[in-house]
């Protein structure tokens, strides 16, 4: 039997590199559709997602995160993602605040949803906020959080070294 998840986790990459191909918006549907389903903290759901299609935009997004490995590949794409939360949505527990929780679960099912679909993606996070802001419109009591730019693969990256469970999984006590 095969489990579509785990292939989808496997075959995730990094992807900076994209073909001049447009992503359906069925294709675009389902990420979107799949990233709505993450779990988050009290089932708050305190995230937005914008979607930029226009290359302008793109353009503008990816100079004002120029210098991170990821801002050719937001220009380059054809869509680009960026998840934004309010944190006063998510919640805070024993000064833990879950917006940052949250936003990593829904981009990990955004992502996984991508790779399923042959699609690529790439987490950026190391970007100026204030930057993109204005750019994708985002109000000020939000926080973009990440961004990652969605296509057709023109390379895919082969696969990572991963470290051994015996290496990283503690059973009982440390």
């Amino acid at each position: 039997m095969v489990n579509v998840a785990v292939d989808a986790i496997k075959l995730r990459r990094s992807v900076r590199k994209y073909e001049e191909k447009e992503v359906t918006d069925g294709d675009l549907e389902q990420v979107l559709d799949a990233a709505r389903y993450a779990a988050s903290w009290a089932n708050k759901q305190g995230w937005h997602i914008v979607v930029a299609k226009n290359a302008g935009t793109r353009a503008k997004v990816s100079e004002a995160i120029e210098g991170n490995p990821g801002a050719r590949a937001v220009g380059q794409a054809p869509v680009l993602l960026a998840v934004c939360m309010d944190p006063e949505a998510s919640g805070d527990m024993n000064g833990k605040p879950y917006y940052m929780t949250d936003a990593g679960i829904l981009m990990d099912h955004l992502m996984l949803a991508a790779a399923d679909l042959g699609l690529g993606t790439v987490f950026i996070g190391a970007f100026d906020e204030e930057k993109v802001r204005p750019i994708l419109g985002v109000p000020g009591k939000f926080r973009i959080v990440g961004l990652t730019p969605l296509g057709h693969p023109a390379k895919m990256p082969g696969e990572r070294p991963r470290n051994e469970l015996g290496d990283i999984v503690h059973r009982e006590t440390w």
